[in-house]
């Protein structure tokens, strides 16, 4: 897998690993803070070791990736999958995140109830013009 045993940029890791859809993506994620290498803040230019960790913020998630092998080439997404592996605790964090989300999502829509169909505005103009005589 390692193209470049001297390390690779940051950007066309992330895109090789299949974190983002174009360099250009990954890029931008780098420069917005959404990636940290070990911890900190880095530039795009950031040479990718093996053994590093890696924090990517995409959306709703953070994943808590270590680096296991580098690649420049973007290939399928089950080669993808072995340049990296995610931490356990990610994992778990993930998943709890998402089971509240998928939580206060059903309670939010006891809150905000879907439109009135066709039929239902019917129903209220016929209710609000018994009301009105």
């Amino acid at each position: 897998m390692t193209d470049n045993p001297a390390g690779i940029r940051l950007d066309k890791w992330l895109w090789a690993a299949r974190f983002y859809k174009t360099r250009s993506l990954a890029k931008q994620a780098v420069e917005g803070g959404k990636v940290h290498y070990n911890g900190e803040r880095c530039k795009v230019s950031k040479e990718v070791q093996v053994g590093a960790t890696l924090t990517i913020r995409s959306g709703w998630d953070n994943k808590v990736v270590d680096v296991i092998a580098l690649s420049g080439q973007r290939r399928g997404a089950p080669e993808a999958a072995l340049l990296y592996r995610e931490t356990e605790d990610s994992i778990r964090a993930r998943e709890q995140i998402a089971a509240d989300r998928k939580i206060l999502g059903a309670a939010a829509g006891l809150l905000h109830p879907e439109r009135p169909n066709k039929k239902q505005r019917r129903q209220i103009h016929r209710f609000k013009n018994l009301n009105d005589e």
